[in-house]
């Protein structure tokens, strides 16, 4: 196979909504190209894309698939991406590796919800868009009104580069307004056949040239001042201008295609060729430390993996990009991640699940590589002496969470092993072992996203288990001051143990005044301060353990145990079990034996007078509140609005933003399950949100009661 040069590729990723014909496009592009000689469809589940069976069972993508083609003397690697936001996780590394995204639209639906969110997220990467309006030969195509709809939701700046004739059952017909002839397909498509633009087209067909013209030219003062001098603009100063125009999104050529009939492909891959950037045309990549990596092959060799795949029967591939030098077979290079030795003992070039062997690729290409020995997604390899590390890709937080138990104990270990499997194909899974809260939590983009791991776990790793409803982290805190102490005697024999703890425990707020005097009993007692230990808590909060002993009552040998003791109850709240927090004891008083006092006596004896003291405090249960926030379009506000304030939500504001309402709100996470699924449902899939931990509240008292219950009612179910 050739070895492209970085200004013969092209590397494209093709977004958009579900059912809009990405991976028909995609297939019709590599028939094209010759890299396949026969075109498969989706419905039997036989296209180069959307190979994996998850994807053949959905009938939709759900992984990113990589794929090449040829046209031109170019190669073009494309990048298929799953239409469902659920499956993000397959979009954000296919824009980041590319340089252009194809946008598709279906002529039938217009603009839809996964348009709409497919676009924010190339906005978000600055990538440039073609626009690609497919599905024109369906009976219910409307050419008029998808445009009206993208230029309604993406501005003026759609550049019609053709528009069809006649659009529906009987569509054949473009009119190519940068070529201006027109373009007319047989019944198999294929190479078209080039006339003369009919009279009855040419007023309509000058109008769009010039609108075309007039935008190519505003991205450039020599292009503008040859337009006013001249009043037109050739071929190649177009292709010019738009490229300039595509570069800094002002615009976003247009283009129609019948992909399933293989009409407008051809001229597609034309323009991408010509006027699509190669690598060598965009920024350099900047490294961790600020580096600048220019893409181009005369510098050191670097890669950046930003995806990673295990495959039956050949194991975990590596797919990756070029970002400068020359990666050639056999080439040792240093994992910086690792700061390792990795030999790249093969590239390939790859069209969906067939890699085709190559011997070198040069900065901006697209390849993969099979049995290197550890390296993973985010990774970045280099010459030896070019500290040279890629940051890794923003993949967005979580939005929906569920428990996960396997159905069978003995089949934990595997159940773990398989999961760690999924997250490193996608990182949009989070895998969480919860201490606290005694569950293993998987956390992901929305319910759909979740059951994919069911479906693997049934069909591929033939493994039953079974969803839970995720647990909350609640706190537990005291409102007032309260006394507590304990004596703890025991003799049996021997040695005994004896251990007495007199204390009192508060609220403790920050900046808060050292302790002098309590009020126990309706009686005034003052204190001593001798020293404070301050616990920052690993879950959040503080505990300050304040000895106010005199006279030595207690060793200060046995304050460690008495600490444990307390720290022991606050891993373990006394109302629900959960971790108490934000609470200062006043160790004051107590007694001891010269002979059975230890360090046990005295941590028994410390963690029961904390619980006593803890339980006439005003305890209270605490819970995590989110900030969430939803972009919600203007016809569903309120109903979004309604939802949430029945979920407890407390409004914070609201603004606008890229043509959708925003509502900024706390919301406490107990609230939050499955909310994702329930926004969609409202929506229509329109809106999007996002959840931050924001702080810990009290619970209302009726709340708190429906949890006090739920805890007693467990434990006398496990006794």
């Amino acid at each position: 196979m050739k070895v492209f040069q970085t200004n013969e590729i092209r590397n494209i990723t093709v977004i958009g909504n579900s059912g809009a014909g990405k991976t028909t496009l995609v297939e019709t592009m590599l028939f094209e190209g010759g890299i396949i000689s026969r075109r498969g469809d989706v419905k039997s589940k036989t296209t180069a894309s959307d190979y994996n069976l998850v994807e053949q069972e959905y009938g939709n993508s759900v992984h990113p698939t990589v794929l090449y083609t040829e046209f031109d003397g170019c190669k073009i690697n494309i990048i298929d991406t799953p239409g469902m936001d659920d499956f993000v996780g397959g979009v954000i590394p296919a824009l980041s590796v590319a340089a252009t995204g194809l946008l598709i639209l279906n002529a039938v639906n217009g603009v839809e919800v996964g348009t709409e969110i497919a676009n924010r997220k190339a906005e978000r990467f600055h990538k440039p868009l073609i626009f690609v309006v497919n599905h024109l030969d369906h009976e219910n195509s409307n050419w008029e009104n998808t445009i009206e709809m993208a230029r309604t939701t993406f501005g003026n700046k759609l550049a019609i580069v053709q528009y069809p004739i006649n659009p529906g059952v009987n569509y054949n017909k473009v009119i190519d307004v940068l070529k201006m002839k027109m373009l007319q397909w047989g019944p198999n498509g294929g190479a078209p056949e080039v006339l003369d633009i009919p009279t009855s087209e040419i007023d309509r067909a000058e109008e769009a040239h010039n609108q075309l013209v007039e935008m190519a030219a505003e991205n450039d003062e020599a292009l503008m001042e040859l337009y006013f001098d001249q009043g037109n603009l050739n071929e190649d100063e177009m292709r010019k201008g738009l490229k300039l125009g595509m570069l800094s999104r002002s615009l976003f050529p247009v283009f129609c295609t019948c992909a399933a009939r293989d009409m407008g492909i051809r001229r597609l891959m034309e323009f991408i060729c010509n006027v699509a950037p190669h690598p060598g045309e965009l920024a350099p990549v900047e490294t961790i430390t600020g580096k600048m990596v220019a893409i181009d092959a005369k510098g050191p060799t670097s890669i950046f993996v930003f995806k990673t795949a295990i495959e039956q029967h050949v194991g975990e591939v590596v797919y990756f990009k070029v970002i400068s030098g020359i990666l050639k077979e056999g080439m040792d290079l240093i994992n910086s991640n690792r700061n390792s030795k990795e030999r790249i003992s093969q590239i390939y070039a790859v069209a969906g699940k067939t890699r085709n062997k190559v011997t070198e690729m040069v900065a901006g290409d697209i390849g993969a590589a099979v049995k290197l020995k550890d390296v993973k997604h985010n990774h970045t390899l280099c010459d030896k002496d070019a500290d040279i590390e890629f940051p890794p890709l923003p993949y967005p937080a979580p939005r929906y969470t569920t428990a996960i138990k396997a159905v069978n104990e003995s089949d934990e270990e595997k159940m773990g092993e398989y999961l760690h499997k999924l997250v490193e194909e996608d990182p949009t899974y989070v895998l969480e072992y919860s201490k606290e809260l005694k569950q293993i939590l998987i956390h992901g983009q929305g319910e759909y996203h979740i059951n994919t791991i069911k479906w693997y776990f049934d069909n591929v790793y033939k493994l039953d288990i079974q969803f839970l409803k995720p647990k909350i982290p609640y706190r537990e805190t005291i409102t007032k001051t309260a006394p507590g102490d304990y004596r703890h005697r025991k003799q049996s024999g021997g040695s005994g143990q004896f251990g007495e703890v007199h204390l009192v425990i508060e609220p403790y707020e920050e900046g808060m005044p050292a302790p002098d005097s309590y009020k126990i009993d309706g009686k005034e007692m003052k204190v001593s301060l001798r020293g404070t230990e301050v616990a920052e808590l690993s879950w959040g909060g503080k505990l300050v353990f304040c000895n106010c002993i005199v006279g030595g009552s207690i060793d200060a040998r046995f304050h460690p145990a008495i600490l444990k003791g307390i720290m022991e109850k606050m891993e373990e709240g006394p109302l629900t079990g959960s971790y108490a927090r934000d609470i200062r004891v006043c160790i004051y008083d107590g007694k001891m034996h010269p002979v059975d006092s230890n360090e046990i006596s005295f941590r028994l004896a410390g963690r029961n007078a904390f619980s006593a003291a803890f339980k006439i405090a005003g305890p209270k249960i605490l819970e995590p509140i989110y900030d969430v926030e939803v972009l919600v379009p203007a016809d569903r506000l309120g109903d979004v609005m309604g939802d949430l304030q029945g979920r407890r939500a407390l409004i914070m504001g609201m603004s606008s933003e890229k043509g959708f309402d925003k509502i900024m709100a706390k919301v406490p996470l107990k609230e939050m399950n499955k909310y994702s699924t329930s926004l969609s449902s409202i929506t229509q899939g329109r809106a999007m949100f996002t959840l931050k931990f924001s702080n810990y509240e009290k619970v209302p008292a009726e709340v708190q009661d429906e949890l006090l219950k739920a805890y007693e009612a467990e434990h006398h179910a496990e006794e």
